[in-house]
């Protein structure tokens, strides 16, 4: 008999472990609530760049395989994902440029930049949400995964069909498996405008006024955000959003007057540590798998390597 596996969530971070597991040749069923394009991670800015992530040996290995993964996957012009050239804007005097380690990158020309603020140009992945997230359900899909609507309250009870359960499912996951209250949900709201031609990315962690970036999809730019840590409010706040595209257009005044085309409130999973690690005493083998913080689609592939080689029938 195959192990059965049940993936509990189907954000970016949970359909990335159901491929990388059905790929192993497990038997996997991805479980849950809401389809992909519901979950926080369709609102997701999803660039590669370690926003508020942790310093570790362990994430370090993830962000590089993440990129790694993420250029492959920019080969298939059907994924959504590109490789964009843009700027991240610097405003302190020691600047924590960890991430070129493993994007190459170069100091910024001046003019480019915001008076009296540094910066590095990059090229990393982006991806358009609206079109990865229904490819990566489909090669989950093409594997042998399965994606089944069900509303999961109690892990313990997955033991009747599955040998392992692993728990992908972002702010709730600490609630969900009852021995973590560390997760706090930290809001994020953007805004989806017309492009009127820009295909760089800018982003700006310490604008003033706060967090600024704009980000180029295939379908829209998005202009964001906030980072409201224990805000649970799914609903966009016009002032709130008036101001992200206030600190937006400073940045790229093309996007004043750009026709707004949506807008999205996410709530991020926020833990001071990444949880990927066994869960002990339960009715079943169980791999937490959450606490992405604002770096979920950038960690997503390199926390899918690491639990399959947790999940590895013993």
């Amino acid at each position: 008999m195959s192990h059965r596996i049940a993936v509990v969530g189907a954000g970016v971070i949970g359909l990335s472990i159901a491929h990388e597991l059905a790929a192993a040749g497990s038997d996997v069923t991805v479980l849950t609530d809401a389809e992909p394009l519901e979950t926080t991670s369709a609102v997701a800015g999803a660039v590669w760049f370690p926003y508020a992530a942790e310093h570790s040996p362990a994430v370090d290995a993830m962000l590089g395989a993440s990129l790694r993964r993420f250029r492959a996957v920019a080969d298939d012009p059907d994924a959504g994902v590109d490789i964009r050239s843009g700027i991240i804007i610097e405003r302190t005097p020691t600047p924590d440029r960890a991430w070129t380690a493993w994007a190459e990158a170069s100091p910024a020309d001046p003019s480019e930049l915001p008076a009296g603020a540094t910066g590095m140009r990059t090229r990393v992945p982006l991806a358009t949400m609206s079109q990865y997230l229904p490819w990566l359900q489909a090669q989950c899909e093409a594997l042998g995964a399965r994606i089944e609507r069900r509303v999961v309250d109690d892990v313990d009870a997955l033991a009747r069909d599955f040998d392992t359960a692993v728990v992908a499912a972002g702010a709730r996951g600490g609630e969900l498996l009852g021995d973590d209250d560390t997760v706090v949900p930290i809001r994020g709201q953007v805004v989806r405008v017309a492009n009127p031609g820009f295909w760089e990315f800018r982003i700006d962690d310490d604008a003033p006024g706060g967090l600024a970036y704009v980000l180029p999809r295939r379908d829209c730019l998005v202009l964001g955000g906030t980072h409201e840590a224990g805000q649970t409010s799914l609903e966009p706040d016009p002032e709130i959003e008036a101001a992200i595209i206030e600190r937006c257009t400073a940045l790229v005044p093309a996007i004043a007057g750009q026709p707004i085309l949506s807008r999205a409130v996410g709530l991020r999973p926020g833990r001071e540590r990444l949880r990927i690690e066994e869960v002990p005493g339960r009715a079943l083998r169980v791999i937490a798998a959450y606490g992405h913080g604002g770096s979920g689609m950038t960690l997503s592939w390199g926390t899918a390597e690491r639990v399959t080689s947790l999940v590895s029938p013993r």
